[in-house]
């Protein structure tokens, strides 16, 4: 079989992407299995013949450990026919088009109330259109989401995102952080799932180099965004109270990622591994009634002056 130039291109990309990926997660994995005492158990897939996607992935999961309850890191690299209606959303030209893609995602749930959980996310998906050419985009970002709100938490999170989005572009941090406001928000709701952070899709605009470059910045980023924040708070003191908030406002976490987030529904349609999939879900999660916290409250204040849209930097 003669390669078209578009799929020989996309071959000589694919495991340049991958090696980044693959050792992205091994470098965060490792930082992590070191801050907790405990290591990651291994979870290597494959998904074959008669299956409805092709390919294979990495799943790093540790789990009740003394300081993370459970943290997910997950590499899949996988091929489909056809690409499901949440990758077509903004490219109605693609619908149906057979594709590519490959990333890496993680959700991390402390057990501390006063760490919080964070999530990031890089990637890049590859088609191939009607006339046989290949359309290339990334996406990713991370974002934070506080139980008990810290200004220079939330303050280093953000620079952190900044910078290393502004070797791209002046423009890449105000733009993709209003964007991680506006997607990760509960709309039925009316609230914001967290502090944000950054959040870009549908990435192309600085052709291949330049955004496997961006998406490089940010992956390589996330270590000194979250362990500053993590070795700062994993020691405080609380009690039942704290854990039951943590409970309550981690149940927001599950709606979002069940109901609106665009990956989970990806994965699902495109017929993924749901285990992986759902790797970031919590161990626990509650739900109560009109929980209201007292006015004045620290559960209050996360309401009142956190999750409300600001610039952090």
């Amino acid at each position: 079989m003669t390669l078209t130039a578009s799929q020989q291109t996309q071959q000589s990309r694919v495991p340049l992407v991958r090696e980044y990926l693959v050792g992205l997660q091994s470098r965060i994995t490792a930082a992590i299995a070191h801050a907790d005492g405990t290591d990651f158990r291994v979870d290597a897939w494959t998904k074959g013949p008669g299956e409805a996607l092709q390919g294979n992935g990495i799943t790093l999961i540790l789990e009740d450990g003394p300081v993370f309850e459970r943290a997910g890191c997950g590499f899949s690299h996988v091929t489909g026919p056809k690409l499901p209606p949440s990758a077509t959303q903004h490219r109605p030209e693609l619908q149906g088009a057979p594709f590519e893609a490959m990333g890496v995602s993680l959700v991390f749930h402390p057990r501390n109330p006063y760490v919080p959980t964070v999530h990031m996310n890089v990637r890049m998906l590859a088609a191939t259109d009607q006339q046989g050419r290949e359309v290339c985009w990334f996406g990713g970002g991370m974002d934070l989401t506080p139980f008990y709100g810290f200004e220079d938490d939330a303050k280093h999170f953000h620079a952190t995102c900044k910078a290393a989005l502004d070797p791209s572009g002046a423009d890449k941090y105000p733009r993709f952080k209003t964007w991680c406001d506006e997607y990760f928000y509960l709309k039925h709701r009316q609230e914001p799932r967290g502090i944000g952070g950054v959040f870009f899709d549908d990435f192309s605009e600085l052709g291949f180099e330049g955004g496997f470059a961006m998406v490089r910045s940010v992956g390589d980023a996330f270590l000194d965004a979250y362990l500053p924040i993590l070795n700062r708070r994993r020691d405080t003191v609380y009690g039942e109270r704290e854990r039951n908030f943590q409970l309550y406002r981690r149940g927001r976490y599950v709606e979002f990622n069940l109901v609106w987030d665009r990956g989970t529904h990806f994965g699902l349609q495109s017929g993924g591994r749901t285990e992986s999939i759902l790797l970031s879900m919590p161990p626990l999660a509650s739900w109560s009634y009109q929980n209201v916290p007292d006015t004045g409250s620290p559960e209050a204040e996360l309401y009142t002056r956190f999750l409300p849209r600001r610039d952090w930097v």
